[in-house]
């Protein structure tokens, strides 16, 4: 019998993405940060680490368990005999990262096999020592096209789910430094909803306008505007069209999501349909945390370490 393949499907990119250019370039420029890798494990760990540490990214300190790390170290032929190597399996694995942070021990962590939830729970409650009372923290994208560097930095996708407007500001202050340590001396910033106009039945729009007013004296270095439909975030035309009068339109450096459904599905859709490349941090503790996932490819790993180092090291 003759099997028949199907077509791939419409609305995936067939254009593989790339790690933008521009990015590694200003990663190379500045001090290499010792990176604790948390569960170090798994094949897909050690080699994300293992590119970081060849393209001069990252200096592995590698947790989990010894001798599974160096079981799957020899079955991916790396010799890891000269990195540092703590033992501490499963769930003591995220709060020992945690104490080298605290203690200035690395300067980065970045997720290997180990559950997300299980990996934040290690990091970032109080106990943990990596957030100043009252910090919140945030989940930053950097996303790239593969004809342009550019990027656009979107939150939150990964981190805070449903997010009231305290949380959005922190989101927000967290994506404008990221945009200065960038070099975007003053980004542009679009809060994301279905509308341009304030309106009670949608409660997300009414929040947009207030961090949209907030931000004119809390962030004096970022042009903020909201509410405003993806449309007119993305396209100077779509917004000429509307009567909607707002230099971001067109020109946006930073996404505020409203949700993280929004954004999650925005980056997804951008990844898989536009073969976007997409880096991801979370901001808001001592050192970034690097949420790298086992569907990542190599691109996206190897911007989030570039981003990992901008982000440790870059002055805002």
């Amino acid at each position: 019998m003759q099997l028949t393949v199907r077509d791939p499907f419409p609305f995936l990119s067939p254009i593989s993405a790339k790690a933008p250019q521009r990015l590694l370039d200003q990663a190379h420029d500045l001090p290499k940060p010792r990176v604790a890798l948390v569960n170090a494990g798994s094949v897909n760990a050690l080699e994300g680490i293992r590119e970081a540490a060849e393209l001069g990214l990252a200096d592995p300190v590698l947790i989990g368990d010894i001798e599974k790390i160096k079981a799957t170290a020899d079955e991916i032929e790396w010799d890891i005999s000269q990195l540092p190597q703590i033992d501490a399996p499963h769930a003591t694995a995220a709060p020992k990262a945690a104490e080298l942070a605290r203690n200035g021990q690395v300067q980065a962590i970045m997720k290997g096999q180990i559950h997300t939830s299980t990996f934040l729970k290690g990091l970032l409650p109080s106990s943990a020592g990596l957030r100043a009372p009252g910090t919140r923290c945030g989940h930053v994208f950097h996303i790239t096209t593969p004809t342009s560097d550019r990027p656009l930095l979107m939150t939150d996708g990964a981190l805070n789910v449903d997010p009231d407007v305290e949380t959005r500001k922190e989101c927000l202050k967290h994506a404008v430094k990221l945009a200065h340590q960038l070099g975007i001396k003053e980004p542009k910033a679009g809060i994301l909803s279905a509308t341009e106009d304030p309106i009670p039945s949608l409660p997300n729009s009414v929040e947009a306008r207030e961090i949209a007013d907030w931000a004119k004296t809390a962030l004096p270095h970022c042009t903020v505007s909201g509410p405003m439909a993806m449309d007119l975030i993305l396209s100077k035309e779509a917004a000429l069209a509307k009567g909607f009068d707002s230099p971001v339109s067109g020109d946006a450096d930073i996404i505020l999501s409203p949700n993280i459904t929004t954004a999650n599905a925005l980056f997804k859709l951008m990844v898989l349909g536009m073969g976007c490349c997409a880096a991801g941090l979370v901001l808001g503790a001592k050192v970034p945390i690097l949420l790298t996932s086992r569907a990542q490819a190599a691109p996206a790993r190897i911007a989030s370490a570039a981003l990992g180092v901008i982000a440790a090291g870059a002055p805002e």
